[in-house]
């Protein structure tokens, strides 16, 4: 709340990253001035409790020639005094100050300093939450700075010449700017550039623009941006002038803005992210004609009527699409994608049912999540050739019930999770020939899979999960683990019968080294003739286990440096009965929880 007193008279001190101001003792920030050799960060909070400037000046913060990065906060909420300004005055840093962050700041307008040329070194800015400011301080002529943001500048309705600085001075506006922020200017109407004739000599190197949640702004945008790469307008309903052809911008992203920005889009982008556009549909033969031949990512996200992927030319170079809460979703039925390599679907809501995996050729990487309608993945029967793909997760799809006919043709797959797809009742027939390079399986609250394909599972695997899946678990005897040389970890959680030892004999492999069990409401004891063979094993842990009693006869392996224990009342007990039967069987483990308490 507070720091402690005469904090000052620890002269050498070098290193205070925070001075928190006290409530009843404001002028403690004089303490600061005795610290003459600080250096590095230096955050100073709570100056709300300062009571006058002349208590500012004496942190000598003007001395202070190692300080690199400045933090000055007032808390929030703080109301408007004019007093503000004259205490923000005497704060002023030395030159040498390369990030200065104002937060929370109650006055209407900044001091002198704040932009001043003569902040040579400073590279990044930042003015947050500065409500009571009618205008942006003069941030034109600071020579170095590459990083600036204003966010939530409750009062400037227009950013005009004075944000430039002095038209008289020889220094470009803004000559080293590289990123610009302007986030939450609920007021902000308008943004003056310097007139046609001197446009192009602000923000020459300014690679990244973002504008975000800035209801009311309406006019255009800085026309004369050479450097500019990347845009992102967000929550800017009221923009409609066309956007700049910025003959370098690679990536754009706009959204719940207004649909006049998707008139004309830049020709060379790279990566396109659009989102809250009601009527996407009128658009994708601009997004995906010839003259986008430089997209290769393409995000759709919060379009209502979005209904077609199929027009357009640009399907055949995208090597990433991403499509989040679109409503009606229609792959077309031949192979357009050939590049295609990521492949992301979330929350399609509507007619989705199938993804034909032919038409991505070249895909890597499937992540489907939340679409509600998705029957099944399918491969059509002129098409059953190996897919190059690396890794497929799907998610929460409930009506999920299968893969393509015959197996999974994805020799390089490494990874497969399903959870949360009740309605699956099978995994991919011949995993242990198609998936042979398969290392990571989990398969979580499918309650209907009772058993693995005929054939077993694929012999490269080095960690297995099987999560609320209780028909599954029931029948682990037939998993054939121990044909699985490279198993290291499993993960085995949800059995509902009657098990009250585990694990059976013959269950686990020798190599393993990392076993979780959670949720056997039934088990009892842990069984010797199960671990006796796990010479490798480093980590157990156990979980939701609330009848567990006993740990294995004649101990855990001496392998094993890790036990965790949570939610097991009864085995809780008898282990801290540190002189007891149970406790000498842990006793040669190095870390040993107990419901996250270390036990020692």
């Amino acid at each position: 709340m507070e720091m402690p007193t005469q904090l000052g008279s620890l002269r050498s001190l070098q290193t205070l990253t925070k001075f928190i101001i006290g409530s009843c003792n404001g002028s403690c920030i004089g303490e600061l001035g005795k610290l003459t050799n600080l250096r590095g960060k230096l955050a100073i909070l709570n100056l709300q409790n300062v009571v006058s400037s002349t208590d500012a000046a004496d942190a000598g913060l003007k001395d202070k020639k190692h300080i690199e990065e400045l933090v000055l906060e007032w808390k929030a909420g703080t109301v408007v005094l004019e007093s503000q300004r004259t205490i923000l005055d005497s704060l002023q840093p030395h030159s040498n100050l390369k990030i200065l962050t104002i937060n929370n700041y109650g006055g209407q307008n900044f001091p002198d300093w704040v932009g001043h040329y003569s902040f040579f070194n400073m590279v990044s800015l930042h003015l947050i939450r500065c409500k009571f400011c009618c205008s942006l301080p003069s941030l034109g002529q600071l020579p170095s700075l590459q990083n600036l943001s204003i966010v939530e500048f409750d009062g400037v309705v227009t950013v005009g010449p004075e944000f430039y600085g002095s038209g008289s001075s020889s220094i470009r506006p803004f000559k080293a700017l590289k990123v610009l922020r302007f986030e939450l200017m609920l007021k902000w109407e308008e943004w003056f550039t310097l007139g046609a004739e001197n446009e192009g000599e602000a923000f020459p190197l300014l690679q990244e623009l973002y504008i975000h949640d800035c209801p009311k702004l309406t006019r255009r945008l800085p026309i004369h941006l050479p450097s500019l790469a990347k845009l992102e307008i967000t929550e800017c309903p009221l923009l409609v002038s066309s956007l700049p052809m910025f003959p370098a911008i690679c990536q754009l992203n706009l959204t719940r803005c207004n649909g006049v920005l998707l008139k004309e889009l830049p020709t060379r982008m790279q990566v396109l992210k659009v989102g809250g556009f009601d009527a996407l549909d009128s658009q994708v033969n601009i997004m995906m004609g010839p003259s986008n031949t430089s997209l290769q990512e393409l995000e759709v996200s919060d379009c209502s009527s979005f209904a077609s992927l199929s027009k357009g030319d640009l399907a055949s170079i995208l090597k990433s699409l991403i499509i989040r809460n679109c409503g009606i979703l229609e792959l077309p039925m031949y192979p357009i994608f050939s590049s295609l390599k990521k492949l992301y679907l979330f929350d399609i809501h509507g007619s989705l049912k199938s993804v034909p995996l032919d038409l991505f050729p070249k895909l890597c990487d499937i992540y489907i999540f939340g679409c509600r309608n998705l029957e099944s993945l399918i491969v059509s029967e002129e098409h059953r050739h190996d897919l190059m793909t690396l890794q497929i997760q799907i998610i929460n799809c409930p009506c999920f019930v299968s893969f393509p006919k015959g197996g999974l043709r994805a020799p390089n797959l490494t990874l497969l999770w399903v959870w949360n797809c009740g309605s699956l009742r099978s995994l991919p027939d011949n995993m242990h020939i198609f998936l042979s390079s398969l290392e990571d399986l989990q398969i979580v609250d499918c309650a209907k899979v009772e058993s693995f394909p005929e054939g077993g599972l694929p012999s490269n695997l080095k960690s297995v999960s099987i999560v609320d899946c209780d028909n599954l678990v029931a029948g682990r005897m037939e998993w054939g683990l121990q044909k699985l040389p490279f198993l290291k970890s499993l993960f085995i959680c949800g059995e509902k019968g009657d098990a009250k030892s585990f694990p059976e004999v013959g269950l686990l492999p020798t190599n393993l080294t990392s076993l979780q069990i959670m949720n056997f409401p039934s088990l009892k004891s842990l069984d010797k003739r199960g671990f006796q063979h796990l010479a490798s094993l480093e980590e157990l842990r156990i979980y939701d286990c609330p009848m567990l009693k006993y740990m294995p006869e004649e101990g855990l392996p001496a392998s094993v440096s890790v036990l965790l224990i949570n939610n097991c009342p009864l085995l809780k007990k008898q282990l801290h009965k540190k002189k007891g039967k149970e406790w000498l069987k842990i006793a040669h483990v190095h870390l040993i929880m107990i419901d996250d308490e270390l036990i020692e």
